[in-house]
């Protein structure tokens, strides 16, 4: 094992799960009348909270208070019939050299859920790590740096894989170098950004290169 740490986002970075978060507020909120692709770019790499929050504040609409676990009973269904790992995460995952783990504002059941579905769970084990867990939310550095010392690494021999804003800002603030995944190949002349998972390996063989 090489001694750099790779911190994974969850959602929309090893898992696709982005419509099918998405698509469970329309589902559930008839007067919710944004298309899933408008939803994602608001709401991409943010907390519940916040985004039930934003709901109602644009709508007009008190949701229910149960709402949170119907909400998630409802990804869950969604998650188990439909989700699948982003388009070349099982293959890149099987070539990497580096200890990895999984950093995400998602409840640690999700996190476990969505894992197995994709039958990626083998490469990260018990190595999940929630904003649940410790109170502190992207774009705040809490997490990653939570994710960092539990894998017993310094910031800067850690790199973040993460495809919102929001988690490249936390990383950034960590500390710890970000790359951007998107699937937007017209963006991907960024130094920080990639557009297909099986470079991956290539670019943190280029950061591997630079720290030691």
């Amino acid at each position: 094992m090489k001694h750099l740490c790779v911190i994974f986002d969850l959602d929309g970075t090893l898992v696709d799960s982005e419509t099918l978060c998405n698509q469970a507020l329309i589902d559930l909120l008839p007067f919710v009348n944004d298309s899933v692709e408008s939803l994602i770019y608001r709401y991409r790499g943010r907390k519940l909270a916040v985004i039930l929050a934003d709901i109602e504040m644009r709508f007009g609409e008190k949701l229910p208070r149960d709402f949170e676990p119907t909400y998630r009973q409802r990804v869950d269904e969604l998650f188990e019939f439909y989700l699948q790992p982003v388009t070349g995460v099982p293959e890149m995952l099987k070539t990497l050299e580096y200890p990895v783990c999984v950093a995400s504002s998602a409840p640690i059941a999700k996190i476990r859920k969505a894992l197995n579905v994709t039958k990626l769970s083998h490469y990260f084990g018990d190595r999940l790590f929630s904003s649940y867990d410790i109170g502190s939310w992207k774009p705040a550095p809490g997490l990653f740096l939570y994710a960092a010392n539990k894998m017993g690494f310094p910031p800067e021999s850690c790199v973040v894989i993460e495809d919102s804003d929001v988690g490249i800002q936390a990383a950034c603030s960590a500390g710890i170098y970000a790359l951007k995944y998107s699937s937007e190949e017209e963006v991907a002349e960024k130094n920080n950004v990639f557009s297909n998972m099986k470079f991956l390996p290539i670019r943190l063989e280029q950061i591997y290169s630079r720290i030691h």
